[in-house]
């Protein structure tokens, strides 16, 4: 017996923003037009300490594909990134070397926790062991799990994506931003 396959072939366009259309033009406002090419574009750094780096490398495989994102270029240099993705054991003694990383990426950036361990410490609670990157550095998105599926990773990315989409231009120079800034150090 032979068994019918079907494809699925129908494409789904993405909503572009809202905004004036016409025969032969568009107009929308700039900040609309930049904050999807942001997100559609994002350029990661992966900081990878342990078995939440291996679960990355099956998300960024085939099957999952973070090309799709527009992310197929990760970046291992911090001055080209956009995303910092932070996964596994930190040690304190990390700390003031992923710390120099975040601040040596360009305006903006983002940050994402994956993993038990990079979210809270995990199961190591010890004196080596860093409670939470956030102590250090702000984050923007947590991804809990140890160590967490692709399809987590996947979430922790569009919910950046959201992130990047509806950011106003003026919230990296607003009073708020540069106060939580403050609070870690940051200038």
């Amino acid at each position: 017996m032979s068994k019918e396959i079907t494809k699925r072939t129908k494409i789904e366009i993405a909503k572009s923003p809202a905004g004036l259309e016409g025969p032969g033009f568009f107009a929308t406002k700039a900040e609309d037009v930049i904050g999807l090419a942001r997100a559609n574009s994002l350029w990661p750094l992966p900081f990878a300490t342990s078995c939440c780096g291996i679960e990355f490398m099956a998300t960024a495989a085939a099957g999952y594909d973070l090309a799709r994102f527009g992310m197929e270029r990760l970046s291992f240099s911090p001055r080209q990134a956009d995303l910092l993705m932070v996964m596994g054991t930190i040690a304190k003694k990390m700390g003031p070397t992923l710390r120099q990383v975040y601040e040596q990426m360009a305006e903006p950036r983002w940050v994402i926790a994956v993993g038990a361990c990079a979210c809270t410490g995990g199961i190591f609670d010890t004196y080596s062991v860093l409670q939470g990157i956030d102590k250090i550095i702000p984050v923007d998105v947590y991804v809990p799990g140890c160590p967490p599926r692709p399809e987590q990773y996947l979430e922790g990315i569009m919910k950046i994506q959201e992130l990047a989409k509806n950011e106003s231009f003026r919230r990296r120079n607003s009073p708020e931003y540069k106060r939580m800034l403050n609070n870690y150090g940051i200038e």
